[in-house]
Order: C-alpha cells, then structure tokens, then sequence
C-alpha cells in the first residue's frame, strides 16, 4: 500500500503516522522527493481501510498495489533513479551510456588496445570477463584476478571506468576494490546469496536478467539487493531463450518501456548476447536507443576470429564506432544524447 503525504506535512507528523503502523507490524519506506512525499507499507494490509486512513488530515491519498516488489515500484520512487559511477551517471535524461570490450580479457596487451579503441570510438565504458561463466567445463574460464588487474591497467591509461562480472561471493572484495560496476550474469539473476551479498555493498549492480526468466522475476532479484541497503542496481536485458534458432536468444525490446512503467531503474541492452550474431548488433542497437534504453552493452573485439570466447558476436572496432554515430542520430531525435 502506498500513502501519500500532503507536501507540507510536519516532520513530526510524518514520524508519529510512521510509528503508528511500524507499531502494527508494518515496514515502512519512507521516500521523500522534491515534489512528493510517499510512504510505503510493506506487510499484509488486507486489514486497513483507505477510508479510515484519508481521515487524517496529512494524507493526500491511499493506493493499493499488487506487485510484490516495493523498493523498486515506481508507485514508491516515481522519479527515475540515476546510478553514479566513476562520475558516469546512468538513468533519468542523462547521456546514454555506452559500455564495450570483449568478453574474455586475454592479457594486459589485448584489454588496454581494445580499451582504447573503445574510447576513441565513442564508447563510455570497458567490459571485459575476467571470471567466465561458460556452458562447457573444458572451455576457458577467464582470467581471473590477472584479467581483474589487466583491465585495471586499462583504466589507468583510458580513463574508461571498468564493468566486469561477478560470480561468487567470495571475490567481492576484489571486484568493490577494483571494478567500477559489478555485474551479475543471466546465469545468476537467481542466486539469491550472491544477490544479498553484493547488497551489502555500495557499488553499481549491473543485473542482468536471466535466461528464461520473466520481468516481474528479474524485477524481485532487483528487490533482494535493493532490500540489502544497496539502491545503485541497473537492469540489463540481454535476451530470453525461446524456440528461436536464428539469434542465439530472443532480444525482448518491450522490457524498456515496461521496466520505465513499473520501476524508476535505469535498464541498459545487451544486443550482442540477444543475438549471437555481429551482423544484427547496429540494427537492435538502435532499436534499443529508440526505445529508450539508457545505455549499451556491446562486446567488441580487435580480431574476433580469434576471440578466446564469442568472437562471433563482437563487433571490430570501427563497427562499434559505425553504430555510435548512427546511435547519437536516433538519441537526438528522442530528445536524449549520446
């Protein structure tokens, strides 16, 4: 349920009508911004009537909702989250982000040439697996804490700040003290330990939805690192598995305008995993931009034919540059930059 508080309500009235259903075993999130002020009761309000609560002269109106996620309802924060990192702000009107890289860091030399030509393509941001999660055991594993440092050197000599995915708990103090955003893969948007533990942290979750999951599903992995105390969570769609065979999974575009309607997160596409296919990465970039996503994930490589992992869904270089300048037409035209 949510209460909406008249503009002008005293600070001592808003903490005595808090108390009142803290008292009756309510939690209550309290979010106040410049042009509103909304309580949000967390609990089975089955047993309250709105009319009794309009009573009270403070409250502006009553709401009953049915999803199951608060924290990231928009009913509760109706203006749009903006996640700051490393000064990029991701969210809102702000510049659209864009993040690539390849999908294995295969040394220093390979991770910091890219990095640059990431950078002098346009892009904002490096990606890069250090920890990779693959399908088969014999298939290379990534890195690891040499691919975390690898593309810590990279940042030093770009500037670009650093995305890298996580994968169990155990390195989170390497990825809070090294990476600028911490993603958590479609193979872990339900691994509710590693969800609750990187919510006890203070960086950007990059949350990326998982194969075969519904929206509301990856909404509520959202709600577990949000409910852990950490807010700055961006959602990344990257594709669904359906019967298709012609792209590797389904690039559901649908999900951004929804994600706007029911949560105030930023959401960003990931069109290279959605289709497993190079030739079809410009075309869902900016699709996605005209959708109005807030940002890009796009695996790029030097010399894709020999990628240690994906080469076929990287893009070269000047590709990359090719759909950045094509991407800042279509964001001109939605009001937005790139």
């Amino acid at each position: 349920m949510i209460i909406t508080l008249k503009k002008d309500t005293p600070k001592n009235e808003v903490e005595r009508i808090i108390k009142s259903y803290e008292d009756r075993g309510f939690q209550v999130n309290n979010s106040q911004g410049s042009n509103y002020h909304i309580l949000g009761l967390i609990g089975d309000t089955t047993s309250l009537d709105e009319k009794i609560i309009k009573a009270n002269p403070w409250i502006e109106d009553v709401t009953r909702i049915a999803a199951p996620y608060k924290k990231a309802n928009r009913l509760f924060h109706p203006e749009d989250t903006i996640v700051e990192a490393a000064g990029i702000k991701i969210g809102g009107n702000e510049k659209i982000v864009i993040i690539g890289g390849p999908c294995s860091v295969e040394g220093e030399d390979q991770i910091c040439r890219i990095a640059q030509e990431v950078k002098d393509a346009g892009g904002t941001m490096l990606r890069g697996g250090a920890y990779k999660p693959r399908t088969s055991p014999y298939a290379f594993q990534g890195l690891e804490s040499e691919g975390i440092r690898a593309m810590a050197e990279a940042r030093k000599r770009t500037g670009l700040p650093i995305v890298s995915e996580l994968m169990d708990a155990e390195h989170i103090d390497e990825f809070v003290e090294n990476v600028d955003i911490i993603q958590i893969g479609a193979r872990n948007m339900q691994n509710f330990s590693l969800l609750k533990a990187v919510g006890k942290t203070k960086k950007p979750i990059l949350l990326k939805r998982g194969l075969a999951n519904t929206i509301e599903e990856w909404i509520m992995s959202a709600e577990y690192i949000m409910a852990g105390g950490n807010e700055n969570v961006i959602l990344c769609e990257r594709g669904i598995r359906t019967f298709e065979k012609y792209t590797r999974n389904t690039l559901d575009l649908s999900v951004v305008p929804i994600i706007k309607e029911k949560t105030h997160l930023p959401i960003i596409i990931d069109p290279s995993h959605a289709t497993g296919n190079w030739k079809l990465i410009e075309s869902m970039s900016l699709a996605a931009i005209a959708a109005g996503a807030d940002g890009l994930i796009i695996e790029v490589h030097d010399n894709p034919e020999c990628a240690w992992s994906d080469g076929a869904q990287s893009l070269k270089p000047e590709k990359f540059a090719n759909v950045i300048k094509k991407g800042r037409a279509i964001a001109q035209v939605i009001g937005r930059d790139l």
